[in-house]
């Protein structure tokens, strides 16, 4: 008996010792549409591991991950060690592609349901398609449809697409809109351009190499009525646009100068929003916080007036974090995140280090900078300046990055994120990225 019992806490030990847990997937039997099943998680000793017969890399805090590309129906993949296996069964569902036509349809009139409404270049849900964010009770005419999507009809060879979900088709009468006035006010930092009509109509806006250029378009007058404001944008600029009683407000305006520049720094998720989950378990919430808290420290202490997102752990929606920025007149916004790849193959070589993305072209220079202070002051990879639709960085009215530190999902780099010198090594770059930008 005894000698059972030594036999059974001894393999207890060594399972104790040398098994390892998995972080993603949580469940041993589940379903998906994705393409690839993501395996994340640590080793807790020294034994190999092989995941459907592939040798996995094991980081040396035991971190490590892993993709297997899927087939339709039941997947059974084996994660195996030298001290056991354990198999989990992966359900997925057949890929659907069903490309619909566009439905041609006479000419109807629709309004535009709510403020903020985007009016995108192609019918999909996503991406970098947006050309404008119309006001509530804007006229439209809509001439097809495809899918989801209306297709806006705004001149001559211009049309436009917006969700059948964001607009109301009438049966009102068309009659022209008429044109009531434009003017121009210039200022020492800004030039505001304004227009009025008898009616809210749908315009586009062009960030072009010099200018910037808003067009209203009025399709119901005839083919081809646009209207073009072109307004001249300094360096460094931010631009909005109002609507109040019939008169659209075009905005322009140069960024203050050094520490005249107010600084909105975004700690990413918060509170029930966990963000990625790393190898080890740890939670992106909590390192973007401490990045958060350090860069804006880092700025406070240069004389700059900044403002957190959150300052602790705690639910913050996309919509409070763009209205605290615009409600401090926020100049510049860094909102700070640790990557995850996407429903692609995993490489533990590629997939890791610090990315920068941006969504408007004012936000361009600051994305460059910052890609390169953080990859220089951090030791990260250089994962590159890349667009983004992001819901925080996607208003013009200041200028908004997203920065990726590292890849909470690498192994490698969770060697790196782990670390407290990284912390401090990564706001250090973040703030002096904006310091840098401020001052070029």
């Amino acid at each position: 008996m005894r000698a059972l019992i030594l036999f059974l806490s001894l393999f207890l030990f060594i399972n104790n010792a040398f098994g390892f847990e998995l972080i993603l997937p949580k469940e041993k039997k589940s379903a998906t549409t994705s393409e690839y099943a993501f395996f994340v998680g640590k080793s807790k000793g020294f034994e190999s591991l092989t995941i459907d017969g592939q040798s996995v890399f094991t980081a040396s805090n035991g971190a490590f991950a892993h993709s297997v590309k899927l087939r339709d129906g039941e997947n059974r993949i084996v994660l195996r060690t030298n001290y056991g296996a354990q198999i989990y069964k992966i359900y997925k569902s057949a890929s659907v592609y069903n490309e619909c036509p566009i439905e041609e349809m006479e000419p109807v009139k629709a309004y535009v349901n709510c403020d903020n409404t985007p009016l995108r270049s192609t019918p999909i849900d996503g991406g970098l398609n947006r050309i404008a964010h119309l006001f509530g009770g804007t006229h439209l005419v809509i001439n097809g449809s495809k899918g989801d999507f209306l297709r806006v009809k705004l001149g001559k060879n211009k049309i436009a697409w917006i969700a059948k979900k964001d607009v109301t088709i009438t049966s009102d009468s068309f009659y022209p809109a008429d044109f009531i006035n434009m003017d121009t006010e210039r200022f020492k930092n800004a030039m505001i351009q304004t227009i009025a009509f008898s009616k809210k109509l749908p315009y586009t806006v062009e960030d072009a190499e010099k200018e910037i250029i808003f067009r209203v378009y009025n399709p119901e007058l005839s083919e081809d009525s646009v209207y073009n404001l072109n307004i001249p944008k300094p360096e460094k600029y931010a631009y909005n646009v109002f609507l109040e009683e019939g008169k659209y407000t075009f905005k322009v305006r140069k960024l203050p100068e050094d520490n005249d520049v107010t600084v909105v720094i975004d700690a990413g998720h918060g509170g029930s929003e966990k963000g990625a989950i790393g190898c080890l378990g740890d939670e992106e919430k909590d390192i973007n916080l401490k990045i958060a808290q350090q860069t804006a420290q880092l700025l406070k202490d240069r004389g700059y007036n900044v403002i957190m997102t959150r300052e602790f752990d705690a639910n913050v929606s996309l919509q409070d974090r763009v209205n605290i920025a615009r409600e401090n007149n926020a100049d510049v916004f860094v909102s700070i995140h640790l990557n995850s790849i996407g429903d692609i193959p995993m490489n533990i070589h590629k997939n890791r280090g610090t990315a920068v993305f941006y969504f408007n072209n004012n936000a361009k220079k600051l994305a460059e900078i910052l890609e390169n202070s953080v990859t220089g002051q951090a030791g990260t990879r250089n994962d590159g300046v890349q667009t983004g639709s992001f819901a925080v960085i996607r208003p013009t009215d200041y200028v908004g990055v997203l920065v990726e530190t590292a890849y909470m999902t690498n192994p490698l780099d969770s060697l790196l994120y782990t670390n407290d010198k990284f912390i401090k090594k990564a706001a250090k770059g973040i703030a002096n990225g904006i310091i840098q930008y401020v001052k070029k």
